[in-house]
């Protein structure tokens, strides 16, 4: 396993292209791209105010920069460094802005949610859509990129319109049946439109393209519901997680719940895995000590990490959350599902420094992470079951069906790890820290960086 050198960004904007061919990050004001192997410096653009949103486009030929604060929107172009774009929201404002599927169009939605603009490259055509609802997820595109979904709000009554991105020409209109819509999401085939309620009531609603309701799920009545929501690479599970701290698994031809998976403050069951992280600082003798200096960034002294495999009973780590306050520490809020549909894994918010991972195969328990800080992030490898996660210390932590491990990121100024992303072919990963980032490369062939490299 190699790294590279640490390289400076802002904002956690940090993203590789589509085609798996550049790195693009920002630092303050200015848009960096970087050939991903190599690591050489390609393009340098400079915008006019500090980037705090970062887009590639589908076919990785134009960088979108957006600064909400200002109201403007920027886009770089990769083949012809010397043309630009800029999108001025004048007075209206800027609350969000993203591409669209094609690459070639802009869709901007103004403060208060006045409405969404889609600006295109091509025609420098403009088009509005009026009452765009401010919830979690009000805007989804189906994976073939041919519809969007767009949540609604009028007259006090929450709608989805399904519009198509060919022309923008409206599809379907519908009304919703939910109080508070909270967001939307399509099924990877397209076929079935997810739409949730607030989280004070617990209620999924299945529509198909033509706006049909094929069906509708409440587990329960009581207040504070769904959390999170995650559809299987195949279409054929949807996974919902939620404040009572259990994930819902629906099936697709029914779609009525087929198992719920818990999260048990004691594991009991043999068949479970549970890797719990073991910190410890290394045995030094007096030779060791004189003839380095003594200091926290010494790295004889770093402490060293590994996993140890607990034998049933293991007791769960659990934090009581203050449920007088707003947002409290409960329930399940992240869902990610292997990209071969093998495997699923959740966090529980009360039991943060937990991560779990189910075989939807047998429906059960495979495994239980056990960290000694709190779980910032995890994510799939998109080609194989290999799931990453990091929690905020210079490590990074990796798990498969092989077993998991724990290993230290080098770097002298104590490179912390607080969020991360793949590359799409899985070789590799992009490490964020609060104001730097850095490459793991899974593979231990030389990949001819100029960068100072470390193996395991």
């Amino acid at each position: 396993m190699n790294f590279s050198e640490i390289f400076k960004q802002s904002n956690q904007l940090c993203r590789i292209s589509p085609d798996g061919r550049y790195l693009a990050t920002c630092v303050q004001y200015r848009l960096v791209v970087r050939d991903v192997n190599s690591l050489q410096i390609l393009h340098l653009y400079t915008c006019l105010d500090q980037i705090v949103h970062m887009e590639w486009s589908s076919d990785s030929l134009f960088i979108l920069c957006a600064m909400y604060k200002r109201g403007l929107v920027q886009v770089w172009s990769l083949e012809q460094p010397d043309w630009h774009c800029k999108i001025d929201e004048g007075s209206i404002g800027l609350v969000s802005s993203r591409w669209s599927p094609d690459g070639r169009h802009i869709l901007n939605t103004t403060e208060f949610h006045l409405r969404v603009t889609v600006w295109s490259l091509c025609t420098k055509a403009v088009s509005y859509i009026k009452y765009p609802k401010a919830c979690q997820k009000g805007i989804d595109f189906s994976r073939d990129g041919s519809y969007m979904a767009l949540a609604e709000r009028r007259d006090c009554k929450d709608y989805v319109s399904v519009f198509v991105c060919e022309d923008w020409h409206l599809l379907r209109h519908f009304e919703t049946e939910t109080q508070d819509l909270a967001g939307l999401e399509w099924s990877p085939n397209g076929c079935v439109l997810a739409v949730w309620d607030s989280c004070l009531e617990y209620k999924v609603l299945l529509y198909s393209l033509d706006g049909r309701l094929l069906s509708s799920f409440s587990a329960y009545e009581w207040s504070l519901g769904i959390k999170s929501l995650a559809w299987s690479p195949s279409s054929q599970f949807l996974a919902i997680g939620s404040f009572d701290e259990k994930v819902r698994i629906l099936n697709h031809i029914t779609w009525k719940k087929i198992t719920e998976f818990e999260h048990p403050a004691t594991i009991c069951s043999p068949k479970t895995v549970v890797y719990k992280e073991v910190e410890k600082r290394p045995a030094l003798s007096i030779q060791d000590l004189s003839s380095h200096s003594v200091s926290s960034g010494c790295p004889l002294l770093a402490v060293q990490s590994k996993y140890e495999i607990s034998q049933p009973p293991f007791q769960i780590p659990v934090v009581k959350p203050d449920l007088d306050r707003a947002n409290p520490k409960v329930g399940v809020s992240s869902l990610a599902f292997s990209a071969d549909g093998r495997y699923l894994a959740t966090k529980n918010d009360n039991m943060a420094s937990v991560v779990w991972v189910w075989n939807m195969q047998k429906m059960s328990l495979e495994a239980v992470l056990e960290q000694t800080a709190a779980v910032r992030c995890f994510q799939w490898d998109p080609r194989r079951p290999r799931l990453a996660l990091c929690t905020g210390t210079p490590r990074l932590y990796l798990w498969s069906p092989a077993g998991s491990v724990s290993v230290q990121v080098p770097s002298e100024g104590g490179f912390q790890v607080h969020a991360l992303s793949w590359h799409s072919n899985g070789d590799s990963l992009v490490l964020i820290g609060k104001e730097h980032l850095c490459l793991c490369y899974m593979d231990t062939e030389d990949k001819s960086t100029d960068s100072n490299i470390w193996t395991k």
